[in-house]
């Protein structure tokens, strides 16, 4: 440091070179990033849409799991795939800090961002429980409390990164009893909670399952709160099963990936994602169909390594781009960056919030984040306990103080702004989420480039 002021590195010195130099950048080599970072886009959108969603939904049918539990778990894991590469690199190819950057960075996104696009996105007002987003946001307060004392010595040892795997354990735990210890809550709280389970009643009256046939009758209904968990009966299947595609989907084959669409501007956006298309066709088993329906954990690990890798190559596209376009370090990390990494997050959750799955849609939110801590709790154990033993791991903590009050007042207002919306997800929750981002991005690019606070940095060798 030089007179106060912090020196960082480059984003841009985590990633490969690029295929321009900067002069050819300048002089219009950078269209090509935008155009490639807008068809990575297109691509974890295609990813989402046709081969993750689909087999979460098979996994959780078969599992029984509720639309909450699994937004949290398997839903958060797989679109968390990102977080978990980039922390394995941080710790064991670079060397640097960029694990705990990217995900503390993107922690405030994921909560504010993801909630607003959500709220903006979607045409359905999803109606939202009381206990799920109560559960994520406590355990993701405890784990990010735990990552933030953590490093403020700047060392990890192996016992505090095996807290972290320990806190993620009996998150879990709670997950798998949370039909239990939701019905006491209820009963002990029951003046709270009723009108939470009212209004989901009412949502599902008021929003039919799609891609229910009418003619089938009412032979499953839409579960509350109250009788949604983890094991249940074999003729019941879970809210997020009927609801994403429909009980009519497993007894048909599902159309060809390569079938045209009948509208223009989606034929349009076909033509030009067909070299994707085939090959994510040629690598991902389509669980949809039934020849390949018992394949769906397949089809689950191999669409969140495609997650990842396109992942990756978009913050690479991105990071480079806004390098060249003058963009200060710091406000890439909280803006660009962090939106980038959570690009998966971001589409699943809207597509959910698109079909009225609120509860779903807000548990990956949050659970996405409590999955980050353990992507950081699982490189750190590997190497404290099995690779270099002798020491612990050094980290920066610069900037703790400003990240861990932004941490635990997202976590707050999102929880106090979905109560006063009334509990559900809609253009309005939307707006608030989206002026909150916008206030925290603003206040951390002011501390960032020392405009507030006491903490000037610049990139080093600048």
């Amino acid at each position: 440091s030089e007179n106060g002021t912090r020196c960082v590195l480059s984003s841009s010195s985590e990633f490969p070179e690029g295929f321009f130099t900067p002069q050819e950048r300048k002089d219009g080599g950078i269209v090509i990033y935008f155009i490639i970072i807008l068809y990575m886009f297109l691509a974890v959108s295609i990813v989402c849409d046709d081969y993750f969603l689909p087999s979460l939904e098979i996994i959780s049918e078969c599992l029984g799991l509720s639309q909450d539990v699994a937004g949290a778990t398997f839903m958060a894991a797989g679109s968390s795939a990102p977080e978990l590469v980039t922390a394995f690199l941080g710790v064991f190819v670079t060397k640097g800090d960029i694990g705990v950057s990217t995900i503390l960075g993107s922690a405030i996104y994921n909560l504010l961002g993801i909630s607003a696009a959500c709220g903006l996105f979607s045409s359905v007002v999803s109606r939202l429980s009381c206990w799920p987003l109560f559960r994520d946001c406590l355990a993701y307060t405890i784990s990010a409390a735990a990552v933030l004392a953590m490093i403020s010595d700047n060392r990890i040892y192996w016992y505090e990164s095996a807290s972290l795997l320990l806190i993620y354990g009996c998150y879990i735990v709670v997950l798998c009893f949370d039909i239990k210890i939701n019905q006491y809550l209820m009963k002990k709280f029951s003046p709270c909670c009723t009108c939470f389970t009212k209004a989901m009643e009412e949502n599902a009256e008021q929003q039919p399952l799609v891609g229910w046939r009418e003619e089938s009758g009412p032979l499953i209904r839409q579960q509350s709160r109250t009788d949604s968990g983890i094991f249940q009966d074999e003729l019941d299947y879970s809210q997020l099963s009927t609801s994403l595609r429909g009980l009519d989907e497993i007894s048909e084959d599902h159309p060809n990936v390569f079938t045209m669409p009948e509208a223009d501007m989606k034929r349009i956006l076909w033509v030009l994602s067909l070299p994707i298309i085939t090959l994510l066709y040629l690598t991902i088993p389509d669980c949809r169909r039934q020849f390949w329906r018992n394949w769906f954990m397949v089809t689950f690990l191999i669409s969140a390594a495609w997650i990842s890798a396109i992942t990756y190559v978009l913050v690479w596209m991105i990071t480079i781009a806004g390098e060249t376009l003058g963009i200060p370090e710091s406000v890439m990390g909280l803006t660009l960056l962090a939106a980038g990494t959570s690009v998966p997050d971001t589409v699943a959750s809207v597509l959910v919030a698109r079909k009225g799955n609120g509860d779903m849609a807000m548990s990956n939110i949050v659970g996405s984040n409590v999955f980050d801590m353990l992507c950081l709790g699982i490189p750190w154990f590997i190497k404290t306990a099995f690779i270099n033993t002798s020491g612990p791991i050094e980290v920066n903590s610069s900037g703790l103080t400003y990240t861990a009050i932004s941490l635990i007042c997202s976590v707050a207002f999102i929880f106090l702004a979905v109560h006063l919306n009334g509990w559900k997800i809609d253009k309005k929750l939307g707006t608030i989420c989206l002026v909150l981002y916008l206030v925290f991005t603003v206040l951390s690019i002011l501390y960032e480039l020392g405009i507030i606070g006491n903490n000037p940095t610049r990139v080093c060798g600048n």
